[in-house]
């Protein structure tokens, strides 16, 4: 595991990005890769400062294109900023190779609540029984639907309790060809917002419980996958081709989509579109066999190379606290510190909102192995074949399961 490598011989280096000047100050750097987001960061950090005047945070906002390349090459040279973004697909690359610290010692220390975050990001963030961050935010998946295109159509909004056979009834009464107008898209390049999601809703799933065995050989995953394709093969979302060239956001915002698959995160773009603003509105996702949405959330960790790991950690409990859920709330995306979404929700009024909280009771744990990139990329080379038409389902789902389960027999 070539990455894994790279990331290990970071653990020998000495490093932290950080500063410290002769009369005790510390400036610590802060690693995110969202613009959107990059004024509110650095508001917690001024926030945070004021409690701690001699710490002072440096926001290093690299995009999302470019963020893990260069957080390796940093890890790599030993200069990983102090404190930085995480997420699920990443993490246990990270915290296996000793990049980032766990935070059980200072967890204990400061009495930090972990019952304070959603279980499923507590669990996500957790590496052979250590802790290694603090959730940040979190996001569930909803449908977002153009309320114009369905008044068009003479098609009720979807509702808490719709099922697949409504959405797609409505895809089908919302495709109009001689308009360029779909019903809703099969969008191949964001599984958390798609595929996870009808796979788990299907009964099926993407990898074991322990992480050891793929699960795109069970029928029922299979199912999950179906669901798309069968919208593509009724002309009800538009080919690959079509999504390559112009992204299904593009179309949803240019009202050629009239139900897109989207993240709580959605509700900043969708809020600051000239059109989406007035012109959309979100649903729970439709139930399939079950109900089920994806969760994930980003989390706060400390490199563990940081000459100032004290100050990281205190800025880390700060990121984690309610106090700064609140302040980012208001700015950001949704919360993960338990009651503290309400500011989120009241910052985009015209949008259910809610909906996304309500899906809490149903998510599930975004899959995840110690090398997910690897089978990752295994996922879209394989289905991509099945979205050209090239290739089966049913052979391909059962290759991909092979391929998969190679990589993870090498982790």
């Amino acid at each position: 595991m070539a990455l894994g490598v790279v990331l290990a011989a970071s653990a020998c280096s000495s490093g932290g990005s950080g500063s410290a000047s002769s009369d005790g100050k510390v400036t610590l750097s802060y690693g995110v890769w969202d613009a959107t987001q990059k004024s509110a960061m650095e508001e917690l950090g001024k926030a945070f400062t004021k409690t701690h005047p001699n710490i002072s945070i440096k926001v290093e906002l690299t995009p999302w294109a470019d963020y893990w390349t260069k957080l390796k090459a940093a890890a790599t040279g030993g200069s990983a900023p102090d404190v930085f973004w995480m997420n699920g697909p990443n993490f246990q690359l990270y915290a296996s190779n000793g990049v980032i610290r766990p935070l059980d010692d200072d967890i204990a220390k400061d009495k930090v609540p972990l019952s304070a975050y959603p279980k499923q990001l507590v669990d996500l963030y957790t590496y052979q029984g250590k802790h290694y961050g603090l959730p940040k935010d979190m996001d569930t998946v909803g449908v977002w639907y153009n309320k114009a295109l369905f008044d068009a159509a003479k098609v009720p909004y979807p509702k808490a309790g719709w099922t697949w056979s409504d959405f797609q009834q409505a895809a089908a009464k919302l495709t109009d060809s001689s308009k360029g107008q779909y019903g809703t898209d099969a969008e191949l390049t964001s599984f958390q917002e798609y595929q996870y999601n009808t796979i788990a809703q299907a009964g099926g799933h993407v990898i074991s419980a322990d992480g050891k065995k793929s699960g795109y050989d069970d029928p029922k995953t299979i199912e999950g996958l179906r669901f798309w394709t069968d919208l593509i093969a009724k002309k009800e979302s538009p080919d690959l081709k079509t999504m390559t060239d112009t992204a299904p956001l593009q179309l949803f915002e240019a009202g050629k989509i009239a139900m897109y698959w989207g993240g709580s995160w959605d509700a900043t773009e969708f809020g600051g579109n000239s059109y989406t603003r007035t012109h959309v509105d979100v649903a729970p996702l439709p139930k399939g066999v079950k109900q089920a949405t994806v969760i994930h959330g980003v989390a706060n960790v400390v490199s563990a190379r940081t000459h100032h790991a004290d100050q990281a950690w205190q800025f880390v409990k700060f990121l984690g606290s309610k106090q700064a859920a609140d302040i980012f709330g208001a700015k950001g995306t949704m919360p993960a510190y338990n009651g503290t979404q309400g500011a989120w929700i009241a910052a985009h009024p015209q949008f259910k909102l809610q909906t996304f909280l309500d899906e809490l009771p149903y998510a599930v744990p975004f899959p995840v192995s110690k090398d997910t990139a690897a089978w990752n990329e295994e996922e879209l080379t394989y289905l991509t074949k099945v979205w050209n038409g090239d290739e089966s389902l049913d052979k391909a789902a059962k290759e991909l399961a092979t391929a998969m389960n190679a990589s993870l027999a090498k982790e």
